[in-house]
């Protein structure tokens, strides 16, 4: 079983993912290693000879990774970017996230908007003061969101208007598991799981049966068991991260309100061949209605919602 413990990230959010339950005696062929990683834990279920060997490339490669994508380290790329508005010779990760990113974007319309980060900082600062946003300051903070201001190339990005900054937690942590799935498959793994907070399958278990994964929320809603194979699990819950210490408070806000989500699905599952894109589309699907969600994540080959909990 992987456990997802309640994490602290500031002290003012308090973060409980979904998590895995298993059948009693799957994996056992497996050797298990836990990590953190964008803060949340990491566990992987491996079976080969070089096993630690492995585990600490996986590792390694995530602290790299780290480097890339994290809010919380100040020299990494994504967190130069929002500070100077541009970033020259970006890397290639940043570059390529940003175009998954981009296209859930458009699919979902707008619904899924890494550019919120100025609206979310305001909602996690106010709320650690013990208030509540004001409308003059989320409209302040809305007006520096804005998909279309973020120019993408690889050799500069550019965030158009100072003040803007790009959140990627709604899809990096599905991008790691699938640049782990890659460095993994590229020393002849085919049979382990990869759970960074999204989850991506290489084969199914060393003695032959698919991975059941079977998501909970924190406010309890649970799917039916779910069998990976060779294919990406990620899952959203509204009430996953909240900004309040009464958990209602609840971290997906509305790109064009500006204010917390009414949304539609206490949680959302997509599979899909890629873990970013079943992240990205996860985090979309709380905010649509469900003919509109299912439509947007059957446009992406192999996608599909796997299970809602209303």
């Amino acid at each position: 079983m992987a456990e997802t413990p309640r994490l602290t990230r500031r002290r003012f959010l308090t973060v409980a993912a979904a998590v895995v339950t298993a059948r009693p005696g799957w994996a056992t062929t497996a050797e298990v290693w836990r990590g953190q990683a964008l803060g949340a834990q990491v566990t992987l279920y491996l079976a080969h000879p070089r096993a630690p060997e492995l585990a600490g490339r996986v590792w390694a490669e995530l602290a790299r990774l780290e480097d890339v994508f994290s809010l919380h380290r100040p020299g990494s790329a994504l967190s130069r970017l929002n500070s100077d508005g541009r970033l020259v010779a970006p890397p290639f990760e940043l570059v390529e996230c940003l175009g998954l990113a981009g296209a859930v974007h458009a699919a979902s319309g707008g619904a899924f908007d890494p550019t919120v980060q100025p609206l979310w900082s305001l909602y996690a600062r106010s709320h650690a003061a013990g208030q509540v946003p004001r409308a003059v300051e989320i409209a302040r903070a809305l007006a520096l969101s804005g998909w279309r201001d973020v120019v993408i190339d690889p050799g500069e990005i550019r965030l158009r208007r100072k003040g803007m900054a790009l959140t990627l937690n709604g899809i990096a942590q599905g991008y790691c598991a699938d640049r782990i799935a890659t460095l993994l498959a590229a020393e002849g793994m085919t049979d382990c799981l990869i759970d960074t907070g999204e989850f991506r399958a290489l084969g199914g278990q060393p003695a032959g049966a698919a991975w059941p994964v079977t998501p909970e929320a924190p406010d309890g809603a649970r799917l039916p068991q779910l069998d990976l194979r060779d294919r990406a699990l990620a899952v959203s819950a509204p009430a996953g991260t909240t900004f309040d210490a009464d958990g209602l408070v609840g971290h997906i806000l509305d790109p064009v309100s500006g204010l917390p989500a009414a949304a539609h699905w206490r949680m959302t599952a997509v599979t899909a061949p890629s873990a970013a894109i079943a992240d990205g589309l996860s985090t979309a699907a709380c905010l649509l209605p469900p003919d509109r969600a299912r439509a947007v994540v059957a446009g992406f080959s192999g996608a599909a919602l796997a299970g809602i909990a209303a």
